[in-house]
């Protein structure tokens, strides 16, 4: 399956997305949020689609950014058809909220000759089945059968139809039900899956949520989207979701930054020279691992094993670059001689890309 040009599922790598926060109509603001989120990696983004004025703003929006774009419709399909007119990349619906079955084909319809995917999106929070005959809330293996039982349902409709181009979500706030969740439609269905623990909170809390709930999928091969929901800047993101696919060594994109959490072991000022690489490595799109290592126990041999990295005692330091010694030096000349190494060091990288990529005479 493509969303616009990129590929989703199949054997490709997990693709990262966000969704904008701005109003749609704005079609200003909305382009700039676009950009920072492109400029961050995101690699599809979504547009809450929630009226006429919304619908409206596509088309100049869809001439701007050079990224699939995902409109978010609920309940009326002429939302959806104005969208695919348009040029949508997708649609985010849930074809048994729009309406009897004529609109549903008149949507289908639309999609197959665009070649528009549609992708179905659960969340516990929104279902009728969330809820058991004494109207308390499921949890667990109850919420989660519910969560697939209603993706189910609108699969089915699309199936009808002679669909397939469909990509299916099931999220929940609680890390449980949709790990179970996932885990059991992924036996049930060909298609896709996007990835999410929905309304998972701040940056702090939301990023450790989604850590562990994609994680645990992710780690067991299910996954072919994500999405990192949180109550913040939407480039935090996608910063989060590229951090988790790096962890998980799914992906890389950018450095990977080792460095010790101090103790009464270290003997240099540790923590601002850290802040102060992690400023210099957000400017690197190269995957390099660097280290930052405060003291002679754990820190020669981290340093060693990066890219570049540096391991620190009384005062003065040792930077290695691939398992060699650089130089030993003084602790005002760490910053400097680290960061003339990462550049150096990413350099090679960009020259041996290069290197690779060009065409054999």
């Amino acid at each position: 399956m493509n969303v616009g040009d990129v590929r989703i599922g199949g054997g490709g790598p997990v693709v990262v997305q966000s969704m904008t926060t701005t109003s749609t109509a704005d079609v200003e603001a909305t382009s700039n949020e676009i950009a920072r989120l492109v400029d961050a990696g995101c690699e599809i983004v979504r547009v809450a689609v929630p009226d006429r004025e919304a619908a409206a703003a596509l088309p100049e929006l869809l001439r701007r950014p050079a990224v699939p774009l995902i409109a978010d419709i609920h309940f009326d399909h002429r939302l959806a058809l104005t969208a695919v007119e348009a040029g949508i990349h997708c649609l985010r619906i849930n074809p048994g909220n729009i309406g009897d079955r004529d609109r549903v084909r008149q949507v289908v319809q639309a999609c197959k000759e665009r070649g528009v995917p549609i992708r179905i999106g659960v969340n516990a929070g929104s279902i009728p089945e969330a809820s058991g005959p004494d109207g308390r809330p499921k949890t667990g293996a109850a919420l989660a059968d519910a969560m697939v039982a209603h993706a189910m349902e609108h699969v089915r409709i699309l199936e009808e139809e002679d669909f397939e181009a469909i990509k299916i979500s099931l999220k929940a706030f609680e890390i449980d039900p949709t790990v179970r969740a996932y885990r059991k439609i992924a036996d049930m269905v060909p298609y896709p899956l996007h990835l999410g623990i929905t309304e998972s909170g701040t940056v702090r809390t939301g990023s450790i949520r989604s850590a562990i709930g994609l994680g645990i999928l992710l780690y067991e091969g299910i996954g072919d989207t994500i999405r990192v929901s949180l109550t913040a800047d939407p480039v935090e993101e996608v910063f989060v979701a590229f951090e988790i696919l790096k962890s998980l060594d799914i992906r890389r994109k950018g450095s990977v930054l080792v460095s010790c959490p101090s103790c009464g072991r270290c003997e240099i000022d540790l923590f601002p020279l850290v802040g102060k690489v992690e400023e210099v490595l957000a400017g690197i799109e190269e995957p390099l691992k660097v280290a930052v290592m405060g003291c002679v126990v754990n820190g020669p041999g981290e340093a060693r094993d990066a890219d570049i990295g540096l391991a620190g005692g009384k005062g003065r330091g040792v930077i290695f670059a691939d398992g060699k010694i650089l130089e030993t030096l003084n602790e005002d000349e760490f910053l400097p001689r680290l960061t003339a190494g990462i550049e150096r060091v990413a350099a090679d990288h960009r020259a041996a890309a290069a290197e690779k990529d060009a065409p054999v005479p």
